[in-house]
């Protein structure tokens, strides 16, 4: 779309293009090329630049499509090809130094050329593309026509070189990969044929590289099937598996960089690892060439690492390194030494030898391009001294007429003469430059850098520009300089909104004025500055993004500024908004440029998202805030893009450039373009600049990204277009006259300012020293510098400072005293008591300070508890996946079983709820064997029936054999676990379903088994699961029993009161793991924070308590019965052993004293103790008995269940071993499913390679047929020319007999002579020089032997070499069949030549069918070998076996250990050839009593033969009878015949193959016919889609013809009538000239005849016709 716009551009004016280009400056980015011997060319942008390296002048070549792509050059031809860079790009063709086009190629490119390349001899160009197509081509350029393409998808190239000894050898190297493209020919066709090389691991040895298609090196395995290879292990079946690898198996190959061609057709190859290669050109055999070390090493900056480019020379390569230096490379056998040859300051890219091999090409990387001149003493000069780095800023020196300058981002300012681009002088400012302009009122510029400083350069000595003042205004980048147009102010915008203004003049050493601030995004800054008036207006336009508008904001400068600055600014050099009368304007669309017009306050804007050039008219009231402009004319602009405005220096002209890379002049009140030119392309981004001269003759434009620098000049400058800006431009240099000399002669006596700035050479050493990069600047300023601005803000400080002192004073004063004040209050608070204290907060006087403080430790306290909050959560959210994964999803949680006295641990299987996928899958698995089941059954029913209809007599015995074969079904069904390959069937698991191990051949058959064992499991686990659980409710009983009886023992143990610890059993965590996920209180090891109202709570409730134990304190009855009873009314059987009989109060007296009743009540005491203490002491033997009784039940008890648990733990692992035997048959019919996709994968590859090979084969044979009916036709061809020539030969003296005879054998002498071409002699210098010689020929050198030739014959021909006596006529008659007979020769050399070539062609093509033939001969072998490798397998079954301990033990060990040769059968099998053989037997006993009862009857049958010898002689007398009788001859065979019968029959078997003869013919007769009505089908079929397509074609065919008829008949008859009478003057034209040459013909065969009848009679005389 952009290039339809592009060509539509053209009609701008009815006046055309008034612009021209008059030299293009731009430095390569590509190779530098040579063209022929003193001529080199490169791209840049738009255009091929040429310069002569003697004289050094330039000629420009311009793309007319925009960016020049790639570029190659043939010196032989002196023709230049480039491409374009539009959608589907075109190369073009010039003839050098013509320019004129030769030829414009045409292919199917979508994008872009990559490479072009032209072959050393011969009219051949190779191109190649990279994405999309990855297409490599050959044309012949000189007729236009692609010969041959071939496409290599992910093949990315960058370098191509043809052979320059071979034009059919064409080389192509990437990163990665180096391959040899052989271009094959046949007559007129022609084709590629790649070659890959194999390179070399990183280390330069060889890789020996395995067949990933046929393996021939895989082990054999015999126990798990066959070993394939990884690509059918992987699955891949298409063209990746042919060259798949594992990542294990890759290793890393040397990174080739650049490759060159030698005289022997062989290739060097220079890698990234630094090694050389050598690669054989026909065999692709690589060499990696030695490297003899040098005694003395060489210095590090001089250690070559790996070749950046190579060319060759005579016993070696030149190449060259990253480090600046150029190496000689001389190679010997297979070794090599490196040589220093040559030190360049910069890294070389590129070198080249010119065409006569006395000069070398050096290219280095930042384009500058030197010449090395070869010779007894050698000489380096530089052609092309590049720029550092694409031009940034671009300016006239006043007044444009003679030199501008440039500026680069590193910092290079040059300066340029304008006639022909040559550099002047050059100075380096060592940083980062980004704007510069030059001053209209001096010979001074302004350079505006990223660091915030603005350079003024004095240019008054144009060889030696000088820094005479820097001003470093801000730190933020200057991004605009702009000096008004009579150069009184600079204006500087910077990044962060500011523009500076700045006294331009030199002799004020460039006062700064002040700035003011104005929005952020600064896009331009416009200046008017009339001559006729004292202000300066000044608009800046910038951006809102946020609002997608555009503001500007004006303000006035009096030029009397200078003189009146402290009025106009503040303290801190801002100036006063009213005082400059600053104005805000906005507009509703967004501008990418506006500037102001000259007159009548008319503002003009290029719309950015639009493609309008808009003008605006400014209010003529003052007004305040915002004012919103509208467009007050617009005018459509054919560029599209953003793009910028500028105005003459007249202000007559408004020029416009845009990213479309046209620059367009127009008139500021018409807006209409009345000059344009297009410089630049939409491919490069545009233009970036432009500047034109006072008197506008000059106009330099400057590209974006393309690095070009254009100079344009008018065709025809004059009228009143002239006149105006050559007044205007007068009135100015007057102006500005006195201004001038005075700030001229200001600068011519300023010293130079002490910055760090660096000369050419320094500059130079500088950039080498560095890591070669262009970014890295040097920066030797030490003290840091403080901007203007700051310092205006520091000056203003300190006047405030000064201004106020006294007050300072006195507030400090005050603030210590205040101070001492609170300190001697702190002093007291600590004094007072807790209560009367205040904190220290209180003392605080800085209330601000402290909520600061305290709010940011609120922010900093709630930004941890976040981050403790994300970290729980993240803990928290992994902690409920784990959860959710492992316990919540388990249908069984996993738990364990301990037993009660012994270590020993029973866990339960965990298991997940099936999913329904599982459950149908397992349905409709058991629906189809229960299906299959009864199927079976219904056939053995059939079979029984079927056969007790035929053996009825036999049924007895059918029946014992039916009981038996449903006796071994049922034993079948119910296999022994040896069989059945577990132990599954103890748990009671129904396995009838499950398919016999030996009967697993099929692959759904084993998905079915699978399925079914994954059934088993799941029961086998849910059986032992359910009798878990059955043993953990057992153990929950048993420990509530336990604590049911703890409760009496504890009770006894206190009533005796022993110290006997209650054993009480518990769950652990493993037996209930649902503990686990929850914490408990004791777990947390952190103190509990408690709130001030729990406290309170807790406190309160304490409280209560206190209060009601004193309640219960002031109860006396209470305390009384608890005193006395123990709180109790009724003793109890348990209290007895507590019960205490209280002692009379009569036993504290001694025995003496005491009455009778006393010592009555003493007995009693005595009697009742003793009572007591017997009830004591049967109570305590009772608890002591009730004790152990419990005590050895709950002993009883836990063992018993430690024994149940004991068997529960044989049944876990009994379950376990079923779960491994199952999971492990699982495994095995798993892998044998995977080998059976892995065979399959193979299968299907090698099918897919066979296809391959097979089309391939279809497409070899159908270029062999080709080939071969073109060679035949063409030999047909060359044996008529041949016979041709001879028959001119032989026909020599017959056409001149009639001229004596000695002239004949003179001329005949003439007639063999041919004339000596001289070779042209080469130079012994020159051929000693130049390597690859006198190069081979080609078409083209042939056009030109030929020629040369006929020139020679022309000498020949001469009439000076005529032999006396001759008649002229003679003679030209002769020199014409002469020559006839030369261009014969010729004709029959070249088609020899061809008929070679074609033979050639034409066995490699048969070669290539031989080869591909092979490959399907092993592909069917491999397809069969994996068949049948493919059937083994299946028969070959892997099955498990339970083997009882012992079973396979042997006292003596002398087995068989190898069984590969032996198979496993079924003992069923054994056991029914015993019974057999049984049967056999018995039926040879019955035999041998059958022969003995035989031998009684011989002697009987004895007897019975002579009787029967009797007999006969009496029938033969009766036959002899009989035979006398007449019989028919029919009767007599059927007499004589002894086997009558058999004859019959033989008759009839005959007859009967006959009939099945005819019938299997008439079979295959049909089938015959079948066969051809289904092709007439399919072809009908295909006539019938042919007729369809023909209609639709007829359709629009006939809308065609009816849309001409109605044209024809709308032009009218009379064009009819003309075009009738032209085409019937033509044919009567044709009819006369084919007329006249028949008449010619006619006389010449009459001639010929006469001639033939006159010859045959001069050779046979005799045969006169009668």
């Amino acid at each position: 779309m952009a290039q339809g716009r592009e060509r539509d551009e053209g009609p701008h004016s009815a006046g055309g293009a008034s612009l021209s280009v008059r030299w293009v400056q731009g430095f390569p980015k590509q190779n530098v090329h040579f063209v022929n011997d003193n001529t080199i060319c490169y791209p840049c942008g738009n255009y091929v630049i040429f310069i002569n390296i003697e004289t050094k002048k330039k000629t420009v070549l311009q793309c007319s499509n925009g960016i020049v792509g790639v570029m190659a050059t043939n010196i032989r031809c002196e023709v230049v090809a480039f491409s374009d860079r539009k959608l589907k790009p075109l190369i073009y063709i010039y003839s050098f130094p013509g320019l004129t086009r030769r030829t414009k190629l045409k292919g199917n490119i979508l994008l872009d050329y990559t490479l072009l390349s032209f072959s050393y001899c011969g009219t051949y160009l190779a191109s190649y593309s990279s994405l999309p197509e990855f297409e490599l081509a050959l044309w012949n350029w000189e007729s236009s026509i692609i010969l041959c393409r071939k496409s290599q998808p992910g093949m990315d190239v960058n370098q191509m070189s043809f052979n320059p000894m071979n034009w059919r050898q064409l080389c192509l190297s990437s990163p990665s990969t180096v391959s040899v493209w052989t271009i094959e020919r046949s007559n007129q066709e022609h084709c590629f044929r790649a070659r890959s090389v194999k390179l070399p691991l990183e280390d330069g040895s060889f890789f020996n590289e395995t067949d990933v298609v046929f393996p021939q090196s895989l082990p054999k395995d015999l126990i798990y099937g066959p070993v394939l290879p990884l690509s059918s292990i992987a699955g891949l079946v298409g063209e990746e598996a042919e060259t798949f690898r594992p990542k294990d198996d890759l290793y890393p190959l040397l990174h080739p960089t650049m490759h060159c061609w030698t005289p022997t057709s062989d290739l060097y190859i220079g890698c990234e690892e630094g090694h050389l290669l050598m690669i054989n050109g026909n065999t692709l055999q690589v060499t990696v060439l030695n490297k003899i070390e040098e005694e003395s090493p060489l210095e590090d900056r001089r250690n070559f690492i790996s070749p950046v480019t190579l060319v060759y020379q005579k016993e070696g390569v030149l190449a060259s390194g990253i480090d600046g230096f150029v190496y000689s490379f001389i190679i010997k056998d297979r070794s090599y030494m490196i040589e220093d040859f040559l030190e360049i300051e910069r890294p070389v890219e590129h070198m080249a030898f010119s065409p006569n091999y006395t000069m070398l090409l050096i290219q280095t990387d930042k384009g500058s391009v030197y010449i090395y001149t070869f010779g007894k003493e050698p000489t380096l000069n530089k052609v092309l001294d590049a720029c550092d780095g694409k031009f940034q800023a671009i300016d006239f020196i006043t007044p444009g007429t003679q030199y501008f300058m440039t500026l680069t981002h590193s910092g290079e300012i040059c300066v340029w003469w304008l006639e022909d681009c040559a550099c002047v002088s050059k100075i380096y400012l060592n940083t980062l430059a980004m704007v510069l302009a030059c001053c209209p009122s001096s010979l001074s510029a302004a350079v505006g850098t990223e660091d915030g400083s603005v350079y003024f350069i004095s240019v008054y000595d144009k060889e030696s520009p000088q820094v005479v003042h820097k001003a470093f205004l801000s730190e933020s980048s200057v991004q605009h300089v702009v000096y008004d147009q009579q150069g009184i102010f600079l204006l500087v915008g910077t990044s962060e909104g500011k523009v500076f203004i700045i006294n331009a003049n030199s002799s004020s050493s460039f006062q700064i004025i002040g700035f003011t601030e104005v929005a952020k995004d600064i896009l331009q800054i416009s200046t008017v500055s009339l001559l006729e008036t004292d202000i300066v207006k000044v608009m800046v336009l910038s951006s809102l993004p946020e609002a997608g508008r555009s503001r500007l904001e004006m303000f006035t400068l009096p030029t009397l500024l200078p003189q009146v600055s402290t009025t106009f600014a503040d303290e801190r050099g801002r100036l006063k908004d009213e005082i400059i009368h600053k104005y805000l304007y906005e507009l509703e669309h967004a501008l990418s440029s506006a500037v102001l017009g000259f007159q009548s306050n008319q503002i003009y804007g290029f719309c950015s998202q639009v493609p309008y050039i808009c003008s605006y008219l400014l209010p003529e009231e003052e007004h305040t805030g915002i004012y919103i402009l509208k467009p007050y004319k617009k005018v459509q602009s054919r560029q599209y893009g953003p793009g910028l405005l500028y105005l003459s220096s007249h202000g007559l002209w408004l020029i416009t450039i845009a990213k479309c890379g046209i620059l367009c002049i127009r008139d500021v009140y018409t807006l209409e373009t009345f000059a344009w030119c297009r410089s630049h392309s939409h491919q490069g981004h545009g233009i970036q600049s432009m500047r034109i001269s006072m008197d506008g003759q000059n106009i330099l434009v400057n590209g974006r990204d393309d690095g070009t620098l254009v100079y344009l000049k008018w065709k025809r400058f004059g009228g009143h277009l002239a006149s105006e800006i050559l007044d205007y431009y007068q009135k100015l240099l007057i102006s500005l006259s006195s201004a001038m000399d005075k700030e001229n002669h200001y600068l011519s006596t300023t010293p130079k300012v002490s910055v760090d700035l660096g000369s050419d050479s320094e500059h130079t050493k500088q950039k080498a020293s560095t890591d070669l990069s262009q970014d890295e600047l040097v920066l030797t300023d030490v003290k840091k510098e403080i901007p203007w601005i700051q310092q205006k803000s520091q000056e203003a400080i300190k006047k405030e400072v000064n201004l106020f002192s006294k007050k300072r004073k006195e507030i400090k004063q005050g603030i210590k005293s205040l101070s001492k004040t609170i300190l001697n209050m702190m002093e007291e608070n600590d004094k007072l008591e807790n209560i009367a204290k205040l904190d220290q907060q209180e003392f605080g006087l800085d209330l601000e300070e402290l909520e600061r403080l305290h709010d940011e430790s609120q922010e900093e306290v709630a930004k941890i508890i976040k981050d403790v909050e994300m970290h729980n959560l993240a803990k928290s959210y992994l902690a409920e996946l784990i959860k959710e994964e492992c316990w919540n999803s388990m249908a069984v949680k996993g738990q364990a079983l301990k037993c009660f006295h012994i270590p020993c641990v029973v866990e339960n299987f965990p298991m997940k709820a099936r999913t329904v996928e599982e459950l149908k899958e397992l349905e409709r698995v058991l629906q189809q064997k229960k299906i299959e089941a009864e199927c079976l059954k219904l056939r053995k029913e059939i079979v029984e029936a079927q056969s007790g209809v035929k053996l009825i007599k036999q049924r007895h015995e059918e029946d014992d054999e039916e009981e038996e074969e449903e006796d071994k079904t049922v034993k079948y069904s119910n296999l022994p676990n040896y069989l059945l390959g577990s132990l599954s069937t103890d748990f009671g698991v129904d396995t009838s379903l499950l398919s016999s191990q030996l009967e697993l051949h099929s692959r759904e058959e084993k998905i079915n088994q699978i399925i079914l064992l994954k059934d088993i499991i799941y029961k086998v686990k849910t059986v032992f699961n359910n009798e878990f659980d059955a043993a953990y409710k057992q153990k929950e009983f048993e420990i509530a029993r336990v604590k049911e009886r703890n409760v009496r023992i504890r009770e006894i143990i206190l009533d005796l009161e022993l110290e006997e610890a209650v054993w009480q059993p518990e769950f652990e965590d493993c037996e209930k793991p649902e503990r686990m996920l929850v914490v408990q209180d004791e777990e947390i090891t952190a103190h509990k924070h408690i709130k001030p109202w729990h406290k309170a709570k807790e406190l309160m409730v304490n409280h209560e308590k206190e209060h009601w134990l004193l309640i219960q304190d002031a109860s006396t009855r209470l305390r009384a019965l608890m005193d006395m009873m123990g709180g109790v009314l009724e003793v109890k059987k348990e209290d007895i052993l507590r019960m205490v009989i209280p002692q009379p109060a009569f036993m504290a007296k001694p025995d003496a004293v005491w009455t009778e009743e006393e010592r009555k009540q003493f007995k009693d005491y005595e009697k009742k103790v003793k009572e007591l203490n017997e009830e004591r002491d049967k109570y305590r033997k009772s608890l002591e008995a009730e004790l152990k009784k419990l005590q050895n039940s709950i002993q009883e008890s836990t063992q018993a269940f430690d024994e149940h648990l004991k068997r529960l733990f044989e049944r876990r692992v009994k379950a376990e071993m079923v779960t491994n035997q199952e999971e492990l048959k699982i495994s095995n019919l798993a892998f044998s499913l995977l080998l059976d996709e892995e065979l399959s994968s193979r299968e299907k590859f090698l099918n897919n390679y066979l296809t391959r090979k097979q089309h391939e084969k279809s497409q070899t044979s159908e270029a062999v047929r080709k080939s071969r009916e073109d060679l035949d036709v063409y030999k047909e061809h060359y044996d008529n020319l041949l016979a041709e020539d001879k028959v001119m030969d032989r026909s020599f003296k017959k056409e001149f007999s009639e001229i004596p005879g000695h002239q004949v054998d003179i001329l005949y002498k003439l007639f063999k002579r041919r004339p000596r071409i001289s070779k042209q002699k080469t130079h012994s210098e020159t051929t000693s020089v130049v390597p690859f010689g006198e190069l081979p020929g080609s078409g083209k050198l042939n056009k030109d032997a030929f020629a040369q030739l006929m020139k020679a014959m022309d000498e020949l021909d001469n009439i000076s070499n005529m032999p006396e006596g001759l008649d002229p006529l003679v003679w030209n008659h002769f020199c014409m069949t002469r020559r006839a007979k030369v261009e014969n020769e010729q004709k029959v050399k070249q088609k020899a030549a061809d008929l070679l070539e074609m033979a050639t062609f034409l066995q490699k093509r048969v070669e290539e069918e031989e080869k591909v033939q092979q490959e399907i001969e092993r592909v069917f072998h491999e397809l069969i070998l994996l068949q049948e490798e493919k059937v083994r397998f299946q028969l070959n079954l892997t099955i498990q076996i339970l083997l009882k301990q012992g079973q396979v033990e042997l006292e003596n060990f002398q087995l068989v250990l190898e069984y590969s040769d032996a198979i496993l059968i079924n003992k069923n099998i054994i056991e029914d050839l015993n019974s057999v053989i049984r049967t056999q037997g018995q039926k040879k006993v019955a035999s041998m009593m059958e022969s003995k009862d035989v031998h009684k009857r011989i002697l009987q049958i004895e007897w019975e033969h002579k009787k029967m010898e009797m007999e006969r002689e009496d029938l033969n007398q009766k036959a002899w009878d009989i035979q006398m009788l007449f019989f028919s001859r029919d009767r007599q065979k059927y007499l004589n015949e002894p086997n009558y019968e058999a004859l019959i029959s033989i008759q009839i078997g005959i007859m009967e193959q006959t009939i099945a003869v005819l019938d299997k013919t008439h079979k295959k007769n049909v089938e015959n016919c079948k066969k051809l009505l289904k092709k007439l089908g399919k072809f009908s079929n295909q006539k019938d889609i042919a007729n369809y397509a023909l209609s639709c074609n007829l359709r629009e065919e006939l809308v065609a013809v009816s849309e001409r008829k109605d044209i024809c008949n709308a032009m009218g008859s009379k064009l009819t009538c003309e075009k009738i009478v032209k085409e019937r003057y033509e044919n009567m034209m044709q009819q006369q000239k084919l007329t006249n040459i028949s008449k010619q013909q006619a006389e010449q065969i009459s001639i010929l005849q006469t001639e033939v009848e006159r010859l045959r009679m001069k050779t046979f005389p005799a045969l006169v016709p009668m």
